[in-house]
């Protein structure tokens, strides 16, 4: 996968860290259908601290959890503006202040802005590092932890991004498609139940 890349739509520090906000438990292609809209509307932190949550909801309705991620928006827009000068901080720490940001999206947004190194562990780096065999663990700051000492540092932003877009493409979280999987021969499968094979037929 040459072309591995983070799949949110973005120009500015800030649009990053709203794509990745709006990301939780929905999908990019959707996150990447309401933020020009929104991008639009709402350009700086400012513009956003300066919005009532009801404006900003109609913007990303269709996103799910709407109403708590437009609270959030407004929340850590107004964070940014009174702690950072508006700006997007590139400290993990600081950024896991901001509502709406938890230890995930904060690695992403570091991950991509160039602050602080992080391996963020989501749904999908969770599940391959595991069937993988690559942590035993399956809290995610463990797993991250893991992720840190199996790979040098420079790596860390690509090894990320790799495990996303293969848990997507083909490591499914129900039916991994293991028949076209170009690690399949490496892989322990730890978690996967193999599909029964076909049971031989008696005499007609």
């Amino acid at each position: 996968m040459p072309d591995v890349r983070i799949e949110l739509d973005y120009r500015t520090p800030l649009e990053l860290l709203v794509a990745v906000i709006l990301s939780a438990q929905c999908t990019d292609k959707r996150v990447n259908l309401v933020t020009p809209a929104l991008f639009e509307r709402f350009p700086d932190a400012a513009a956003y601290a300066r919005a009532s949550v009801e404006e900003v909801e109609p913007f990303i309705q269709s996103c799910g959890l709407y109403r708590a991620k437009a609270k959030n928006l407004v929340a850590a827009a107004r964070a940014l503006v009174a702690e950072h000068g508006g700006e997007v901080p590139r400290s993990r720490a600081s950024l896991e202040t901001l509502p709406g940001v938890g230890h995930k999206t904060a690695g992403v947004v570091c991950m991509h802005l160039g602050g602080d190194e992080a391996f963020p562990v989501d749904t999908h780096v969770k599940r391959l590092a595991f069937r993988l065999g690559f942590t035993r663990h399956t809290d995610p700051d463990k797993v991250e932890e893991d992720m840190q000492g199996l790979l040098p540092s420079p790596q860390w932003m690509k090894g990320h991004q790799l495990l996303v877009w293969h848990g997507r493409r083909t490591c499914f979280a129900r039916a991994p498609a293991c028949e076209r999987c170009v690690v399949a021969e490496l892989c322990p499968r730890k978690g996967v139940r193999l599909k029964p094979s076909a049971a031989p037929r008696g005499p007609a």
